[in-house]
């Protein structure tokens, strides 16, 4: 048995590594670009899409998850966001990029109990192979896509974290996407258009 624990420990790291490498080789979507298009299921077990928003002026996109730290020290902060902003056009999409394989934390089923115990009142996407996350090119937990629609169609306009606080003590902290969103409300670009995004490295299964 001892022996079979520590092969499962070892199998555990060589996929850890592999995942480190995977995402040092992601570069997430830069914004001016079309924002990639996805129809995932949420955790009510419907699909999502753009299409399902046909007045929405824009979307948060968060790539998040059940089990990361930074993710889950966030989680307020993001319900907070879609309190302020879905009024105003511009709702909270968040997608799990997590491997449920490498994290078995973040499965889809583990994805209902959360959504249902926290009350998310957004979509919870469960992203099948990670096709949208490697689209956007997200590596983090909490990585944040902030989309605009034009008349060309929907376009990034900020990409990364979603303030400077991620231990949530900075009182004096520079909410980088609520800044972001309230440029665009007010028919400007934002000031700034890529931050660093912290949190817990994205668990690639290749």
């Amino acid at each position: 048995m001892k022996h079979l624990n520590n092969m499962k420990t070892c199998l555990s790291t060589i996929l850890m590594f592999l995942s480190l490498l995977v995402n040092a080789q992601v570069k997430p979507i830069t914004p001016g670009q079309p924002a990639p298009e996805f129809n995932l299921k949420n955790v009510d077990n419907k699909m999502v899409s753009f299409n399902d928003y046909p007045t929405a002026k824009g979307f948060i996109i968060v790539f998040t998850c059940n089990t990361c730290p930074y993710a889950q020290g966030y989680e307020q902060r993001i319900i907070k966001l879609n309190e302020k902003f879905q009024p105003l056009g511009y709702p909270v999409i968040a997608i799990n990029p997590n491997d449920p394989k490498l994290s078995p934390g973040d499965s889809f089923e583990k994805m209902q109990e959360r959504a249902k115990s926290k009350k998310y009142p957004f979509p919870y996407l469960f992203d099948q192979g990670q096709t949208a996350t490697d689209l956007y090119g997200a590596t983090k937990t909490p990585h944040i896509f902030l989309a605009q629609r034009t008349g060309k169609g929907i376009t990034i306009e900020y990409t990364g974290g979603i303030d400077s606080d991620p231990e949530g003590t900075d009182l004096q902290k520079t909410n980088y996407l609520e800044e972001a969103v309230g440029a665009l409300l007010s028919g400007k670009k934002p000031a700034s258009t890529v931050t660093k995004a912290i949190g817990c490295t994205v668990r690639r299964g290749r």
